[in-house]
Formats: structure tokens, C-alpha cells, sequence
């Protein structure tokens, strides 16, 4: 399942109707005529602006992750040196998430995103300049990708609820969707760009030199955005503050059960960091393919990101969570057990399908569900789930496969994302019963509203 690291955000709280409140915006110029046209967000020119950082940002970190997981097993042929990458990657968001949160509701969250852009440029230079050297310590990678992920705990979640914010609010569905397909996109092209790197210049360095490239681009453009006001939180930091956004999701049983259903699926489901062991000793293929194999899965979702905008939203919605998520471990439990390129890139591709549901969906959800001066904090708290998941899957992988074999490893998770599914959709009914998430919005945000932070309140 992705990240999404995406690979997103949700409808206002100062009392605009969202994307969930199904009456017509009378403000809104494109609600009379379409209200289901599928390129809405994109002639918006803020999000236009928003949508090409993002694009470029995440193609270049894409193309780090690939050159970096080649790399590190280049080197080691050691599936738990893949493990700690992954640690290394979730320890600084599983630290820094909750006083990111607060940060991100109570500041500027354009200056955040524009500061941590700029900080995972420098890391990504930073790992150039190591590659470049050469002959660097293992332990100087896994510094370099704590100091990406310290910026990431931050990043992600500014980049969310500053969405909200850039489009009206009648277009937002669409814009998630959108960031949902441009994320997939960007995650298709950067492996398959990274692959060809890696097979023409026989280094690494250039590889990362363009990622830090595509993250201060991003930064630059971050500038030029002009979100609209809305309330922000005011109160001192404190623990009562931070957690409230843990509170919020315990609270909303619906969002508990979304996100505890992606924590366990991709935790377990998630084959992407045995990626360069399937590539070179199991599919005996080279770097190209291994780039073509990182992008099946994001090409997938791509595809049905791009289907999802020309569609409105989905009437059952728990129910399109549900099955996306049990047909992607099917995918994996097959694509463990193929020992054919062809097969595997096709089974990566569905499974990819699969997932961009699953995120659309899960992403809505969490927007249109939280107050916006709450909306950093539980999307700080979402971003352990969605980072913790990935990575600790990838430790979780490497581990399975160093004690009996990556086949083993992939089929086992596959399995149990199936068993995850079930139990999720017993323990939480009401994500079954989920229905159309814009016709749910406004009492689940009176709901919201009615219950604030001890001692917080909303300020312009």
C-alpha cells in the first residue's frame, strides 16, 4: 500500500462545505454547470502551482528511494541491510510526529512546507556527495535518511492540510484524487528514470543530485501559493495539545478502523523493499528491470487515479476500502510465488490499482472528518500509520526473509493482509457501512466541532 507518502487532504471547517456536503456551493462557478468535471482542480491556478511541485518533488524522491535501495544491496546482499533502511526512514516520523502536528495547526503551513522542502534537498545532496566519494560506511546512509525523515514528519502533513486550503471547496474530492494519480505517476516514472540511470552511468550520485534538485523546485514554487485564511489553533504546545489528535481519531471509530486497517495491510502486504533481492536473484534481471518492477505497482494506481476523477465519489465507500485492500494482498501472495518478469510486473500493476482506491478513499475520510485546527495533528498521527506501516514492513520483510526466504517473506504478508481485512470489517461495522463520504460530512463535522481541545480554541 503507498504512502503516499502522497500519496492528499479534505474540506474546510470554517463552515464551507467540502467535498462531502452534496448541496450546491453557489459561490463555486464550475458547481452549476459539471459538477463532476474530471480536470475541476486543475484549472484552479493555485493548485495548477501546488500540483507541479508535488509532481516533480515526488518523482525525485522516488528515483532516491530506488537508487538507495539498489545500492544498499548492491553492497551487502543482505535483505536486513534493506530492513534498517526502512527503520531509518520511520524512526524520526514515529518521534517527531506529534510535535509536528502541533506545529503544523498552530504556524504558517506554506513556510513549513517550503522549509522541510528544502531540508530534503539537502539531505538528498547530502547522500549525493556520500555516493559521489565513495567507499562511505553504511551508517553514514542511514544518517542521511534520518535526517530525510526528520523532514518528512513535518512535510507530509503540512502538505496535506495545506491542500484543503488551495482549491474551493467544492473541488476538493477532485483534488485528492488528483494528487492520489499524480503521485502514481511520479512513482512510475522515477524508478523507471532511476533504472536507466543506474544502467547507462554506472553510478549513483547523479541519481540523488537530481532529487535534491526536484525538492528545492518544489520549494521555490511553495512560495508562490496563496492558500486562503481560515482559523488556526492557539494555545501553548503541551501534551494535552499534541495528542489531541490522537484523541480525535480515537474518538471517530470510523477513522480508527480506515487506519488501522492500512497500519497492519501494508505493514504486512508490502513487498517493495525485497524489490532488488526479486530483481537480481530471483528474477535474475538487471537494473532496468528492477526500476520497471518499482513502477508496476504505482503505474497501477496511476491508471485508476486518473479512472477515479472521472467518476463521482463511490456510494460504499467502507466497502470499496475493504475489497481494495483484500484484492492487493491477493496480488502479493502471486506475485511471491512468480518466478516471471512479465507476471510479476502484472501482478505489481493490479495491485497498484487496487491501492489508489484504497488511498483515495482513506485520505477523504480522514479530511472531511477533522476540524481544520485539528487537521495537522491528526494528519501527523495518520503519517505514522502510513510511514511506520512502510517502513516497518520493509524491516519487517528483510527480517522474514533473512530467517527463511523473500518468497516466504511476500507470500506469508500477502496472507496476512487477507486476514487483516477480515478482522478489521468485524471489529469495526460501521467502516462496512461506510456510504457516500459527502453525504456524511456535515454532522460527522458538527460532531467534530462540538468536541475541542481542553483549553485550544480555534483563532483567525
Amino acid at each position: 500500500m503507498s504512502e503516499s507518502n502522497q500519496p492528499i487532504s479534505g474540506g474546510d471547517a470554517d463552515g464551507d462545505r467540502g467535498p462531502s456536503g452534496g448541496a450546491h456551493d453557489p459561490h463555486d462557478p464550475h458547481d452549476a454547470h459539471d459538477p463532476h468535471d474530471p480536470h475541476r482542480a486543475l484549472r484552479e491556478a493555485n493548485y495548477a502551482v501546488f500540483a507541479f511541485g508535488f509532481l516533480w518533488s515526488s518523482m525525485g524522491l522516488q528515483m532516491l528511494a530506488t537508487a538507495l535501495g539498489w545500492e544498499v544491496y548492491q553492497r551487502t546482499k543482505d535483505p536486513m541491510a534493506l530492513g534498517w533502511v526502512g527503520v531509518a526512514r520511520a524512526l524520526p516520523v514515529v518521534l517527531f510526529a506529534l510535535p509536528a502536528g502541533h506545529i503544523i495547526d498552530h504556524f504558517d503551513r506554506r513556510r513549513v512546507l517550503v522549509a522541510t522542502q528544502l531540508m530534503m534537498g539537502l539531505a538528498a545532496a547530502g547522500l549525493g556527495l556520500v555516493s559521489w566519494v565513495g567507499d562511505a560506511p553504511l551508517w553514514v546512509y542511514y544518517a542521511a535518511l534520518v535526517g530525510l525523515g526528520c523532514a518528512r514528519s513535518f512535510n507530509g502533513p503540512s502538505r496535506a492540510t495545506l491542500l484543503p486550503l488551495l482549491v474551493s471547496p467544492g473541488a476538493f474530492h477532485n483534488a485528492v484524487t488528483w494528487n492520489s494519480g499524480l503521485f502514481h505517476f511520479s512513482a512510475t516514472a522515477g524508478p523507471i528514470i532511476a533504472g536507466v540511470l543506474l544502467g547507462h552511468l554506472g553510478g549513483y550520485w547523479p541519481v540523488y543530485a537530481m532529487a535534491s534538485g526536484a525538492c528545492v523546485l518544489f520549494a521555490c514554487l511553495a512560495m508562490l501559493l496563496r492558500p486562503r485564511e481560515v482559523p488556526r489553533a492557539a494555545g501553548p504546545m503541551s501534551g494535552g495539545s499534541m495528542f489531541a489528535g490522537a484523541g480525535h481519531i480515537w474518538r471517530e471509530k470510523t477513522l480508527l478502523g480506515a487506519l488501522t486497517l492500512d497500519l497492519f495491510a501494508v505493514m504486512l502486504g508490502g513487498a517493495t523493499a525485497l524489490l532488488p533481492i526479486y530483481a537480481a536473484d530471483i528474477l535474475h534481471a538487471g537494473e532496468v528491470a528492477y526500476g520497471m518492477l518499482r513502477a508496476a505497482m504505482p503505474l497501477g494506481a496511476c491508471v485508476m487515479a486518473l479512472l477515479l476523477t472521472r467518476v463521482p465519489p463511490f456510494e460504499k465507500s467502507g466497502a470499496a476500502l475493504l475489497w481494495s485492500v483484500a484484492g492487493f494482498g491477493a496480488c502479493m501472495v502471486g506475485f511471491g510465488f512468480s518466478t516471471g518478469v512479465g507476471l510479476s510486473l502484472g501482478l505489481l500493476f493490479v495491485a497498484g490499482a487496487f491501492d489508489a482506491i484504497s488511498v483515495v478513499v482513506r485520505h477523504v475520510l480522514v479530511q472531511v472528518r477533522t476540524p481544520n485546527h485539528l487537521r495537522g495533528r491528526v494528519s501527523a498521527v495518520n503519517s505514522v500509520f502510513i510511514e511506520s506501516s512502510n517502513e516497518i514492513g520493509a524491516f519487517e520483510s528483510g527480517l522474514v526473509a533473512a530467517l527463511f526466504s523473500p518468497v516466504i517473506s511476500v507470500v506469508s504478508g500477502g496472507l496476512g493482509t487477507l486476514v487483516v481485512v477480515g478482522v478489521i470489517a468485524r471489529a469495526w461495522p460501521q467502516l462496512r457501512r461506510l456510504g457516500r463520504l459527502r453525504e456524511e460530512d456535515a454532522e460527522a463535522r458538527a460532531a467534530c466541532e462540538a468536541a475541542p481541545v481542553a483549553g485550544e480554541n480555534p483563532t483567525p
